[in-house]
């Protein structure tokens, strides 16, 4: 059994007399609940008339509340047709006399009085709707349909909109509802027939609720949030909605739908639906451009209901006026909008709800969150005051001092605290929303020296087509002075502005980023410094403008959270999507930002070249191995599950040793086991070897197919056995018998940096285990040496280096001094994967002397670190004197030299003294053989 009716608070009498005639009614009452019966008949005429209704049940509903609210709902819910209207009301009245005194007694907070509020809606929304459908279908007025169908409202869908999606429904509130129905449940030749039963059903059921009888009404019902509904009927198809708001859905409608809920009908077809409209509400990008379009609906709001101008508390609107509920109500659903397309768990209902999950994701300080949510709450109260007094279907304060009392009186306030209170909070409410909304003219830009730009350039910024749209060029003129501002402060403003044309130029459209940009101003100094230094990165951003999203989200700055947390986060986001291509897209998304992040990064300072690589390989290698079982998947369903154990993917060259640039493609070789499988078991089964085969061709397409986020990594499987003549997927026992047998030097130097990145665990560890033992046989060092300096000598044929500032191809070079490692890793007999242990290999096979192999190290890393930069600063060989002052700054920043001359200097210096120690290992012969 519940407890009794807990007064933590009493109400005042307006009236004392009406208060003390209305207790004398109700027998059985305690006097602290007859203080709480005369304090609010003496207070509300429209309260003092339910408690003389209800005054045989109520004081066993005080007596146990909750146990009276369930049996109000019950008894609700079994109403016979020919009783709804009276039932309804008499629930109605019942329901709202309870959670009055409940609520001004301060024994349910606001969010149980608002949901029991809200619960009822939904129950009376449901009975008399499907009452409706029955009648309907006893009439043989829905085609198809039996009284089996009678339980899902036969597929009629009411969705709650507003408060009453929200679980916010106040004392007397319309409900907004838009009806829909699941058209898929009729044949196509019953559409019409079927529509008009629907609709007919949703005007009969409506009425039941809001037509006025003796009994008062039950909820006045409020259509008008469905599509376009001056000419749209008042049920309309599922198809027909989800296709308005794909085509012409609005940014207010967006807002509407993050309190949709499905409250009656049929249920399950409504979370369908509102599933379909996912990508309408919650764009994949941060959405800044919704600010605009909410400081617009506000300025619309404000003139239409005359809500602007100074404070007045006698006469404002606590939902639309200044600092009033609706202004918080934007304020978190805005930012919802903004952020909610990334981040699933701000895809709440709920107002207060809704500023938690943005406190805790960091995108409301928590101090303004908690402020805006007790405001709110208070807000809430105040307006619920209000409507009890007469029942009426308003948000503002009385104008007179007497209405204004009465509200105090419900509050258990004098009016004069009243006033003061509401000024308080309304004023806070106001300031801490309103700089939110109001745009107005842009970041002001800070005095600078006078810098006269080139005005040629700066005209035709109006062609561009992210600034052809009047609204993205209004938002981009706001920005453009501070641009300007920020563009002359660098070291070449000249060369800056050319690369921001250069951007500005690339850009599909602008309104998204020009809104981001104005909400967060920090990002000009990152685009001017991307733009003013890196090539390769602003045309990367120029193509791909979201991944500055990644920037403000939170962690951009974050450390690196490794190899496993990476893959977990990918996996995590491939499994909300169920459709194939859309997995594919997502996956190409999300690796664009981290490695836009990587190369920010290391733009900035943040880590150094040897970083970089390993971070852009623990990227790769967790982009494979969350894609591998979505391919594998989906490659199954059309020819049956992967034969025997099935694949590994056996990373080469810089993959397999975890160190790649920024443009690196992925060298890759494909190994299965079909163990005793000849055929796959399928739909369409295929011989195994066709199987794999086509199997990673569809692995290859995953990764390098362009779409519409681009394509994800360029791959290169030369390295497989017998090279592109050989298939391109290998079996295990082909790959053992070859690695033994045929293959040759170089390529058991490759394999001496190989590593499994993905596939079955089971055979990476059996490949694992080949590859340490291949490697470890004894060597003849001749023969190797002999065949090492063929490879070479092919090498510099094959790539001569592209000037100086080629760290990569040539006689003491990076892949020079790979093949040295590799060599010393071989006849050493060691695993390791990366060039350091392969160099400390060759001084244990005496190669090279403990000084030699230092000197090998520093050079590679020197240029590792010139390689690395140089991809990210132009995504090819650079040129110093193009690369421009940021270019050359970053350039020596990433490499520790002062002096781009100096760092020159030094390389070449490098290259000499790298090539003659690798050249006295590998020595030429008098007639030009070398062994």
């Amino acid at each position: 059994m519940t407890e009794s009716l807990t007064i933590n608070r009493l109400p005042r009498a307006f009236d004392q007399s009406l208060g003390d005639e209305t207790r004398a009614l109700l027998a059985d009452l305690t006097p602290e609940q007859g203080d709480l019966i005369a304090g609010t008949a003496g207070s509300s005429p429209y309260l003092k008339g339910l408690i003389e209704q209800e005054r045989g049940w109520l004081p066993q509903a005080l007596h146990e509340p909750d146990h009276a609210l369930a049996e109000v709902m019950e008894a609700a819910r079994a109403l016979a047709p020919d009783q709804l209207k009276p039932g309804l009301r008499l629930a109605k009245r019942r329901m709202a006399v309870l959670t009055a005194l409940a609520d001004i007694a301060g024994a349910w907070p606001l969010e149980k009085v608002t949901a029991a509020l809200t619960d009822f809606g939904a129950l009376a929304a449901d009975v008399a709707a499907k009452a409706e459908i029955a009648a309907l279908i006893r009439r043989k007025k829905l085609p198809g349909m039996t009284e089996d169908d009678i339980e899902t409202a036969a597929g009629m869908i009411i969705l709650a909109m507003g408060k009453m999606g929200a679980h916010e429904l106040n004392y007397s509130s319309d409900i907004d509802l838009i009806v829909l129905f699941d058209e898929t449940r009729f044949d196509p030749d019953d559409f019409y027939e079927a529509r008009h039963g629907m609709v007919r059903a949703t005007r009969n059921f409506c009425a039941t609720l809001s037509d006025k009888t003796a009994g008062g009404y039950v909820f006045r019902t409020d259509l008008r949030l469905r599509p376009d509904p001056a000419v749209t009927p008042v049920c309309m198809a599922m198809e027909a909605a989800e296709r308005y708001y794909e085509s012409l859905g609005r940014t207010w409608e967006r807002a509407a739908y993050i309190k949709a809920r499905a409250c009656a009908g049929d249920l399950a077809a409504g979370e369908r639906f509102l599933d379909t409209l996912k990508p309408f509400v919650w764009r994949r990008h941060l959405d800044f451009a919704a600010i605009q379009d909410a400081h617009d609906m506000r300025l619309r709001i404000r003139e239409n209901k005359g809500t602007g101008g100074s404070l007045s508390i006698p006469g404002h609107d606590m939902k639309l006026g200044q600092g009033g509920i609706r202004e918080i109500e934007f304020f978190t659903q805005t930012r919802q909008l903004i952020a909610g397309g990334r981040d699933p768990d701000l895809r709440v209902r709920g107002t207060v709800p809704g500023l938690a999950a943005l406190a805790q994701k960091g995108w409301v300080p928590e101090e303004v969150a908690a402020k805006l949510t007790n405001h709110y709450r208070a807000h809430r109260e105040v307006e619920h005051r209000i409507q009890m007094i007469h029942d009426a279907q308003t948000h503002k304060v009385p104008q007179s001092d007497d209405g204004i009392e009465r509200v105090a009186c419900l509050m258990g306030l004098s009016s004069g605290d009243l006033t003061k209170d509401l000024i308080r909070r309304l004023t806070e409410v106001h300031e801490l929303t309103e700089g939110f909304f109001a745009p107005g003219a842009g970041p002001a830009p800070t005095p600078t020296p006078e810098v006269t730009f080139d005005q040629n350039i700066l005209a035709r910024w109006a062609t561009y087509p992210a600034l052809r749209s009047q609204r993205g060029r209004r938002i981009f003129d706001r920005l453009k002075p501070e641009l300007l501002s920020r563009l002359a402060k660098t070291a070449q403003p000249d060369e800056a502005l050319l690369a921001l044309d250069g951007f500005l130029a690339g850009l599909p459209a602008g309104v998204q980023l020009f809104s981001l940009f104005e909400a967060n101003p920090h990002l000009i100094d990152l685009l001017i410094d991307i733009v003013g230094t890196s090539h390769a990165l602003a045309s990367h951003l120029s193509r791909n403008a979201s991944v500055f999203d990644a920037v403000i989200g939170g962690s951009f700055f974050s450390d690196w959270p490794g190899l496993e947390v990476l893959q977990a986060e990918l996996v995590e986001a491939l499994a909300q999507e169920a459709d194939y291509e859309t997995q594919l897209d997502l996956a190409r998304r999300w690796c664009k930002e981290w490695h836009f992040r990587i190369g920010v990064h290391h733009l900035r300072g943040l880590i150094d070249g040897a970083q970089a690589g390993r971070q852009y390989a623990e990227l790769a290698q967790a982009v494979i191995a969350a894609i591998l079982p979505y391919v594998t998947k989906t490659f199954a369903r059309k020819h049956g599950p992967a034969p025997g154990r099935g694949a590994a993917i056996l990373g080469m060259g810089s993959l397999g040793a975890g160190r790649i640039n920024s443009q690196s493609d992925l060298d890759m070789i494909v190994i299965y086991d079909p163990l005793d499988q000849d055929m796959s078991d399928g739909p369409r089964p295929l011989a195994t070897r066709t199987y794999y085969a086509r199997f990673t061709q569809a692995l290859i397409t995953a990764l390098s197919a362009p779409m519409s986020q681009g394509r994800l990594y360029e791959v290169d499987m030369r390295l497989r056995p017998s090279g592109n003549q050989g298939p391109v997927a290998t079996s295990w026992a082909s790959f053992i018998h070859y690695q033994q047998e045929e293959a040759w030097v170089w390529e058991h130097l490759a394999l001496s940096r190989a590593h499994v990145v993905a596939g079955d665990a089971g055979l990476a560890q059996d490949i694992e285990a080949f590859r340490t033992e291949l490697l470890s046989r004894p060597r003849e060092a001749d023969k190797v040496l002999r065949e090492v300096a063929e490879m070479r000598t092919r090498l510099a044929a094959a790539k001569a280096p592209a000037g100086v500032w080629d760290a990569k191809n040539g006689p003491g070079r990076m892949m020079d001094i790979e093949l040295m490692a590799e060599t010393g890793a071989l006849m050493a007999g060691l695993a390791n994967r990366d060039v350091m242990s392969g160099l400390d290999g060759a001084v244990a096979a005496g190669l090279l002397d403990v000084a030699q192999a230092q000197t090998l190290k520093d050079s590679y890393d020197l240029c590792w670190s010139v390689q690395c930069a140089a991809r990210l600063l132009s995504g090819k060989v650079i040129e110093a004197d193009k690369i421009g002052e940021g270019g050359a700054a970053f350039l020596c920043r990433a490499t520790g030299f002062e002096q781009v001359e100096a760092l020159q200097s030094a390389l070449q210096d490098s290259y000499s003294t790298a090539a003659e120690i690798i050249g006295s290992v590998i020595k030429e012969d008098e007639d030009g053989a070398q062994h």
